[in-house]
């Protein structure tokens, strides 16, 4: 059994170490417009920190110091030089450590947010690396998104329908597409946001409070949304 597998849940004398939140999503969903907004809502009562992927730059990270939603010190970047699941999904290594480097540097820590890279509807995290994850589509992506499935959409702790202030643009039905997600999804919870929209953003802040209330009460169960889709490498 992989090493990580046998880590120990809690830190800091006892503490339960801090809630561990993924984010997945394809390219342009606005995963890093998510964690932004997650930091600007919830650092003034919440000691945080951030990881991001990508696949050869530090280019969330940079955004994420540059928009100054935490001490930079705080953002740590993986360069995951490969498919962006597999640092996420297969070999958790290297976000693992990020992780518990920035707990034992900064801790105890209420919350890490770990950014996936880009990838397909059907990416998800280990439960090694995250206690619960969220997934990204939005409105430009096409209204039939939702419908097509994928173990992100299905299984995610929380489905989010990105960048809703976009929909009379792109002509797609918000309503029509969180109802198709919601019949995907076998009643887990489904989010309209808009970064623009103070009301979402304030939903989703208090979605991750009242998850981090029962992972530390130690009642939330990670659960694993099901393996990547068969795929293969060039």
């Amino acid at each position: 059994m992989p090493d990580h597998e046998n880590r120990p849940h809690t830190h800091h004398a006892g503490r339960p170490r801090a809630l561990r939140l993924g984010v997945a999503g394809p390219v342009g969903t606005g995963k890093s417009s998510i964690l932004a907004a997650l930091c600007r809502a919830l650092a003034a009562e919440l000691s945080m920190a951030v990881v991001t992927n990508d696949i050869y730059t530090d280019e969330d990270a940079r955004f994420l110091r540059s928009a100054g939603v935490l001490p930079t010190e705080r953002i740590r970047a993986v360069e995951t030089g490969a498919c962006p699941h597999t640092a996420i999904r297969d070999d958790v290594t290297a976000n693992l450590d990020a992780v518990e480097d920035l707990e034992e540097a900064y801790g105890p820590l209420d919350l890490v947010l770990v950014e996936s890279g880009g990838d397909n509807l059907t990416a998800t995290f280990s439960p090694a690396l995250a206690d619960a994850q969220l997934f990204c589509i939005d409105v430009a992506g096409g209204g039939d998104v939702a419908r097509k499935g994928g173990p992100g959409i299905t299984g995610a702790d929380l489905l989010i329908v990105n960048k809703t202030d976009l929909a009379p643009h792109v002509e797609v039905d918000v309503a029509a597409m969180v109802a198709d997600a919601e019949a995907a999804r076998d009643g887990l919870p489904v989010l309209a946001l808009s970064r623009k929209d103070p009301a979402s953003v304030a939903e989703l802040a208090d979605w991750v409070r009242a998850l981090l209330v029962r992972h530390r009460a130690g009642v939330h169960v990670p659960t694993d949304p099901g393996p990547m889709a068969p795929h293969r490498h060039a």
